[in-house]
């Protein structure tokens, strides 16, 4: 169930704007840099690093692999369609999951592909990205052919749709000609198998089917189809890719290649109409959701669109025959109608909702009815696995039939209301809140179902020392939003607003923009709306302005004038021309520059407020890490007075933990219980950090022996529940930890100590199932706390049913502690890369232990 620094070039068809990028310079010994080319972020480096470990050595596969490669530019419009090409196959692998159930296993998926080209003019195949595991993201766009003039046709009009919408709307060329895209992703959970199938079997009747209707329908829009969107997880059998990470959370953080391929897709093709399909609900579950509705979007025209096409796909659905009794297949359900909550649409993280904020008017989630992963995977006979499945592959493909009727049958006003989205963002009209009379058709619409918000008219992001929290972090900021199609300008000279002045380069978004839902549900706080339903699906605040470690704020207005629209954030790196070099530890691109010259013997000493202090004679290599880190190295007469050393880390952690970890540039051991129980070799690491997946108590004699002797003479990092478990069971730090209610989730406001470890830390957190700690024993450090008051800002977070667990027993108290070899986090500072600015807190912490024990 349910990043590079550079962006795409978005095509200028209308006015040509000059864009203009201040200077920097990268100073180094020998030479100053101007402009250096962005660094890719730690992360993206490695991928690059295993891509190239994959790349193919012969001539004929050098030369194929090259002719697949040029066709990831998904949004190629030189061309026309067809664009056939021929895939090459992967090797046969019988492990791969699929295969037990009677369905298309990913090898065999290049073949299908070639085959579906060679039925006639309507198939075409690109490669829109690459999995974690290395896997082809394929992209198969059926629709009636087109030569390359028509193709550029479509493209200048999706463009006006976007960029000049009140044209748009006017234009009968639009109304006549434009081919309404729809988009099919299919198995973003790699165990929820069906869609795939679904969807090369739709392709296949669409490739020959001669009647008028899809003619029609060909004629007048074009159908994309992801195929797998995880092929990691559809050969594994698992929820997640390669990397662990379930994808279907990541919409707002974009980790994954696969998210970031599923992005471009919707930037490029702007769909109308799309389907997400996973499994299992029993019966057919249906978005549109139960309350809360996302605020930043058009609700009104979302409502209207979305609940008539699914009434289409339940009368599908159930048209199939399917029944209780015979086949144990309930009716399909629609949450909107049939619910009271607990499925809402509030995050941006799904699939679905993350593409209304591209002008999709019509998203949907469909969950097929008959569970075949996890233990009826492993305990079902392939007999009753296969039936299932083969029921499944029907609901969906019903789902399908009917979504590309309700395309069909309302081409012309999907068109239009994805214009009204971006004409009202564009525009800076206010919001329609939903009703019966807004939203004629759709009963049982209550109070309860309206939600919109207040957009300021610019958000700010300010350059400048004093202003600007961290100018890495600013950029990361800044190339996310244009990743995502958000609009941005930078100042080319200082201006005056609302009684502050704001330093040249400062970049400003403006609201009035096509895609300002976007942009707001980026950058925002959000809401508190614990009040309003009493648990949620998933997470419920989130806010990268808050959590991302740059300074943001609102402006009254814009400065007209000075603004230049940019492509790209201008690079944060810098290293001064002479003395010893200061390296702020702010930011996790700063904790892995550290790393990488700590891994090359350079001596580096802390500061007392953290900050690392690098020799001067070491300037070449400081060079080096800004250029691939985009980090500031600033002169400093500060000596520091602690050596740091380079610190390899056994971690019993999430995914998203580990992967935020090694992208700081830590050596990450993964450990859990039953490692330490199989016999660790603890020479290996330096420090210890745990969230989950180690329980004291379960450890056998002698690895709690091995344990408890490592953590005699090193150091611990805690987090959550688990990480305190473990810190009190070896008695590291005399607290007592208290656990809030488990389904709390948020932004917080906390309050920083201004010691080594919490310098120059953001006063946002993010906490989900929050702790912290009384009883505080007196070798202990309070290095945060929860804010006074109700220290949460957006999200949901309600007292347990006895009354305990809530914000108010929460405030005021501490959240992370330390003492001489320990540190524990009440937070969750690494969550799924949403409180990016709070990464360098776990970095700093797994540093100070490092020293707690000497290692070197």
């Amino acid at each position: 169930m349910r990043t590079t620094r550079t962006v795409p070039a978005r095509p200028v068809l209308f006015t040509a704007l000059a864009l203009t990028t201040a200077g920097s310079l990268l100073l180094t010994p020998q030479t100053a840099v101007a402009d250096p080319p962005h660094p890719e972020p730690p992360h993206r480096e490695a991928a690059l690093d295993r891509h190239a470990a994959r790349t193919p050595t012969s001539a004929a596969q050098r030369a194929l692999a090259t002719a697949e490669a040029g066709s990831e530019a998904i949004a190629d419009d030189s061309r026309g369609y067809p664009r056939r090409q021929v895939l090459t196959p992967d090797p046969e692998n019988p492990a791969d999951k699929s295969i037990k159930l009677g369905l298309t296993p990913y090898h065999a998926v290049a073949p299908k592909l070639n085959a579906l080209q060679a039925l006639g003019d309507r198939v075409s195949v690109e490669v829109a990205g690459r999995s974690a595991g290395g896997h082809r993201l394929y992209l198969v766009t059926v629709t009636a052919p087109e030569s390359a003039r028509q193709t550029r046709a479509q493209a200048r009009m999706r463009e006006l749709i976007e960029s000049a919408p009140a044209l748009a709307a006017k234009s009968p060329e639009i109304r006549k000609t434009y081919k309404a895209p729809v988009f099919v992703n299919n198995n973003i959970h790699g165990n929820e198998w069906e869609g795939t199938d679904a969807s090369l079997r739709a392709i296949e009747r669409l490739a020959t089917a001669t009647d008028g209707r899809t003619r029609d329908l060909l004629a007048h829009s074009r159908l994309y189809f992801n195929i797998t969107a995880n092929p990691d997880g559809r050969i594994a059998g698992t929820r997640t890719n390669a990397n662990g990470f379930d994808m279907n959370r990541d919409f707002v953080t974009a980790t994954q290649p696969e998210v970031r391929a599923m992005r471009q897709i919707m930037v490029d093709k702007q769909p109308a109409v799309m389907l997400d399909l996973h499994g299992y609900v029993n019966g057919t579950l249906i978005e549109p959701t139960t309350p809360p509705h996302g605020e930043n979007y058009e609700y009104d025209l979302f409502l209207k669109n979305t609940y008539a096409n699914a009434l289409g796909m339940e009368a599908a659905v159930n048209g199939l025959g399917y029944t209780p009794g015979k086949d144990g297949v309930e009716p399909a359900q629609i949450p909107f109608r049939d619910q009271e909550e607990g499925w809402d649409d509030w995050p941006p993280i799904f699939t679905p909702q993350y593409a209304a904020f591209h002008g999709t008017v019509a998203a949907h989630t469909v969950e097929i009815p008959m569970a075949v992963n996890n233990e009826e995977y492993d305990t079902l006979p392939t007999a009753e696995l296969r039936r299932r499945s083969a029921i499944n592959v029907d609901v969906a493909g019903a789902a399908l039939r009917a979504t590309f009727d309700f395309v069909q049958a309302r081409r012309a006003s999907l068109v239009a209301d994805q214009i009204e989205v971006f004409r009202r963002g564009a525009a800076g009209a206010a919001q329609v809140p939903v009703s019966e009379e807004t939203v004629p058709g759709v009963p049982g619409i209550g109070p309860e179902d309206v939600y919109t918000t207040s957009f300021p008219r610019a958000y700010v992001i300010p350059a400048g020392t004093g202003t600007q929290r961290s100018a890495t972090a600013a950029a990361r900021l800044v190339d996310h939003l244009l990743a995502n199609d958000v609009r941005v300008t930078r100042a080319a000279h200082a201006f005056r607003l609302g009684g502050t002045t704001y330093a040249k380069g400062s970049y400003v978004v403006d609201m009035r923009q096509p895609k300002r839902g976007l942009a707001n549900v980026l950058l925002a706080d959000g809401r508190d709306i614990s009040d309003k339903v009493s648990a949620m699906y998933d997470i419920s605040g989130w806010s990268l302005g808050r959590l991302w470690g740059a300074s943001v704020g609102t402006l009254p207005g814009v400065p007209y004038g000075v603004l230049r629209p940019v492509r790209a954030a201008a690079p944060a790196a810098y290293v001064a021309p002479r003395g010893d070099l200061r390296l702020r530890l702010d930011d996790p691109n700063e904790i892995a520059a550290l790393n990488s010259l700590l891994r090359q013997g350079i001596s580096v000493r802390q500061a007392a407020d953290g900050s690392a202090i690098v020799p001067g004679s070491a300037r070449r290599q400081a060079a080096q890490a800004a250029r691939t880190y985009d980090v500031a190295f600033h002169a400093t007469k500060l000596s520091g007075t602690t050596p740091l050393h380079r610190t390899r880390v056994a971690a019993a952690v999430t995914p998203g933990e580990l992967f935020a970890l090694r992208e700081m540039g830590f050596e990450v051991t993964p450990v859990s219980t039953d490692v330490l129980n199989a016999g660790f070799d603890w020479s290996s690491v330096d420090a210890l950090f745990v969230s989950a997946g180690l329980d004291h108590d379960d450890l056998t004699p002698g690895a709690r022996t091995a344990l408890d002797a490592f953590l005699d003479g090193h150091g611990l990092v805690g987090r959550g529940a688990g990480g305190a478990a473990l810190g009190s069971a070896t008695g590291l730090l005399a607290a007592k930890p208290v656990e809030g209610n488990g389904d709390a989730n948020g932004v917080v406001r906390v309050v920083n100590s201004r010691g080594a470890l919490m310098s120059g830390a953001p006063d946002h957190g993010f906490v989900y199932a929050p702790v912290w700690f009384t009883d505080l024993g007196p070798q202990v450090r309070v290095e945060q706390s929860y804010a006074t008051g109700n220290p949460l800002v957006s999200g949901h977070w309600r007292e347990s049913e006895d009354g305990s667990g809530g914000p108010a027993d929460a405030a005021g108290r501490a959240s992370v502690i330390s003492g001489p070899h320990a540190v524990l986090f009440g937070t969750e500072p690494l969550f799924r890369d949403h409180p990016k600015g709070e990464f360098a807190q776990v970095g700093r912490a797994l540093f100070s232990m490092a020293v707690a024990s000497g290692s070197d």
